[in-house]
């Protein structure tokens, strides 16, 4: 393509940009200009940082024994921008005795209790969340309730008894006084903790009352417990 010519005022002959050079030209500078831009932005899309992190599902409880004895625990971020995520963790627990938790995060049960789920950032482990996780004892089929020391508290006598729980289950038998659920029949005489009896002391709270333990939605047999002497 011919070049264009302008004249100017002093009669002196210049040369014009043919099209093409005018389209190469604006090529370049619409290049530079992108370049500078990307350079320019680049301040301005910062990654979020991890501010918090939640671990879940809420109030998980397994069971020991070879049915419903695994969770799986999930965490999730907050971020200082308010967006949320699930972030690189590794995974605790503790006690191990009551229960196992994997790089995945899948809990295995071991022992009837509770624990407690950690998950620490990988990106900055200053960064930590944690659950607690229930272990209850699994496929129980009967619960035997025992006293270790009588069944009478007298004032100035026994001040309190303390009973046993067993369950019998398809692992055994297992030793669950400490988290079965325990109910006095009158708790205006005795209370009862972790199978220990205690009388209230009020004047006048003398009497029998009947004690109970249950886990899993299955009952102990009934042991009575006489209150004398306030």
């Amino acid at each position: 393509m011919p070049e264009r010519r302008c004249v100017r005022a002093q009669g002196v002959a210049t040369r014009m940009p043919s099209k093409m050079q005018t389209l190469r030209l604006t090529g370049a500078f619409a290049v530079l200009a992108m370049m500078a831009l990307g350079a320019s932005c680049r301040g301005f899309f910062v990654k979020p940082t991890l501010s918090s992190i939640t671990v879940g599902p809420a109030t998980p409880s397994i069971q020991t024994g070879n049915t419903n004895n695994t969770v799986q625990m999930f965490a999730t971020g907050t971020f200082n921008d308010g967006s949320t995520g699930h972030p690189s963790v590794s995974w605790s627990i503790s006690p191990t005795s009551t229960a196992t938790i994997n790089k995945s995060g899948l809990v295995t049960s071991v022992a009837t209790g509770t624990a407690t789920v950690t998950a620490t950032s990988n990106d900055n482990p200053s960064i930590t969340g944690t659950q607690s996780v229930s272990v209850t004892v699994g496929c129980i089929t009967s619960i035997t309730v025992t006293s270790s020391n009588g069944t009478t508290i007298s004032n100035g006598g026994t001040t309190s008894v303390t009973l046993v729980a067993k369950a019998n289950t398809c692992n055994g038998i297992v030793d669950i006084t400490s988290v079965a659920q325990w109910t006095s029949s009158n708790t205006q005489i005795a209370t009862v903790s972790a199978g220990v009896v205690s009388p209230t002391g009020s004047t006048g709270a003398d009497g029998t009352i009947t004690v109970t333990a249950s886990s899993g939605g299955v009952p102990s047999n009934p042991i009575s417990i006489t209150v004398t002497g306030y």
